[in-house]
């Protein structure tokens, strides 16, 4: 018989496209998962049985490497395998218990599942993000264990959330910009467990660089109240690190802080929040007139000049100085780093005129702070707080937006602040 080349090629089996061969594989484990009675996720399910041949399996190439030969394979060394011993890791899947392969001579170091090793590092970055995201200890024990079936104590994800205190550390220290535009600087308060439930201040300081990002200069935790004689300390720590001069430092209106800003960059100018003076306006007011002088206060601060926001300030006095000396005082005692934003102009006044810009870090911090009630020690307060600030703006959308938004400004304060923000561009 003769048989063409023709014809052997018409029966020869036509090869799979990798992808093609992918999705049939997957269908057939799927559909004879279903066919037993057995469920993708959970305990038991597909998920977890795959998890368990796929990282044996990787077990089994790790100790062949080692060993150099397969197994059932005569040794050419001395030593071989001896079996194996059962270990339970906890998946993002849930638990599973693998037979970790062992050899006689007990040099075997797997890497795949590391020895004493209990967690994948999935499982680690989860509680790391859970943490972040304002859940407490026991919130996220609850969490692994009810979606999981994994039992991870609270001491445990404690341990886990200590690893970041390396990293937080160095970024605590690391060197800084030569200038920053602008700092904005707050505090919010935590209470701490030191023989007793205290409040206690942690101050925050967040930065405009000359590309016009954000950044968070640093967490401190103070003692007592907020003072300005902790934030000179603040201050001078950023200065010891780097930072040379600052254009604008926004804050709210704590007495003396303003010295303290001079006195560690002479040519910063203060601006204090227009929000935190209407508030401390309203402590002294009667709350049926707050409406009243909430609209009375406004042409100040929306004055075209400073000469404008006097004459509008004056007709204030005339009208509440009477019943509210109080407020004619303050605002007359912050009325030099009340002033210094009306050089600038609409767009930019909306953005350096408050604190804003750092309130909703202060949120994100409260949130997590609020769900914890009280730490035992200031470290416990400030890996919360880290880890809670590292997490803002996990796509980078936010980091978009704020860049775009302070455009104008930074090409005003070039101009204001004649070229000092050049030297952070060399």
């Amino acid at each position: 018989m003769t048989v063409s080349a023709e014809s052997v090629a018409e029966v020869q089996p036509s090869g799979l496209a990798p992808d093609v061969l992918d999705d049939q594989l997957i269908s057939q484990l799927v559909d004879r998962a279903k066919a037993d009675g057995i469920k993708l996720t959970g305990q038991g399910g597909l998920l977890q049985q795959l998890t368990k041949r796929i990282l044996e399996s990787a077990l089994e190439g790790e100790i062949t490497d080692h060993l150099g030969h397969e197994k059932h394979e005569k040794a050419g060394s001395g030593n071989t395998r001896n079996g194996t011993r059962s270990k339970t890791v906890v998946t993002e899947v849930g638990p599973v218990v693998l037979e970790v392969p062992r050899d006689r001579e007990g040099s075997f170091e797997p890497q795949i599942v590391k020895k004493r090793q209990r967690r994948l590092t999935g499982v680690d970055e989860m509680v790391l993000s859970l943490s972040a995201r304002g859940l407490t200890h026991g919130e996220i024990s609850a969490h692994l264990a009810e979606v999981y079936g994994a039992e991870v104590s609270k001491t445990t994800i404690s341990t886990i959330t200590d690893k970041v205190i390396d990293g937080m550390n160095e970024w605590q220290n690391r060197p800084l910009d030569s200038v920053y535009p602008v700092l904005f600087i707050d505090c919010v308060h935590v209470k701490l467990r030191d023989g007793k439930v205290a409040n206690r201040p942690l101050y925050v300081v967040l930065a405009v660089t000359v590309d016009g990002t954000r950044d968070i200069l640093g967490l401190w935790a103070g003692d007592g109240g907020e003072g300005a004689k902790y934030w000179l300390q603040v201050l001078t720590e950023i200065k010891n690190r780097g930072t040379e001069d600052v254009c604008m430092v926004v804050c709210d209106g704590l007495k003396g802080l303003p010295d303290a800003i001079g006195a560690v960059w002479p040519q910063a100018v203060t601006q204090t929040c227009v929000v935190h003076l209407l508030r401390a306006s309203f402590r002294y007011a009667a709350r049926q007139d707050w409406d009243k002088i909430s609209k009375a206060l406004k042409p100040v601060y929306t004055a075209p000049t400073e000469d404008a926001a006097t004459e509008r300030f004056l007709e204030f006095q005339e009208e509440w100085g009477q019943k509210y000396p109080a407020i004619v005082r303050l605002w007359e005692n912050a009325w030099a780093e009340f002033v210094p934003f009306l050089q600038f102009d609409t767009e930019i006044r909306r953005i350096v005129c408050t604190t804003n810009a750092i309130e909703s870090v202060n949120a994100r911090i409260r949130k997590a702070v609020r769900a914890r009630g009280h730490f035992p020690n200031e470290q416990a307060a400030i890996k919360c707080v880290y880890m809670a600030i590292m997490s803002l703006d996990p796509t980078g959308q936010g980091r978009k937006r704020w860049t775009q938004r302070w455009k104008a400004a930074l090409n005003a304060f070039d101009i204001t602040f004649d070229g000092r923000l050049s030297a952070a561009r060399r």
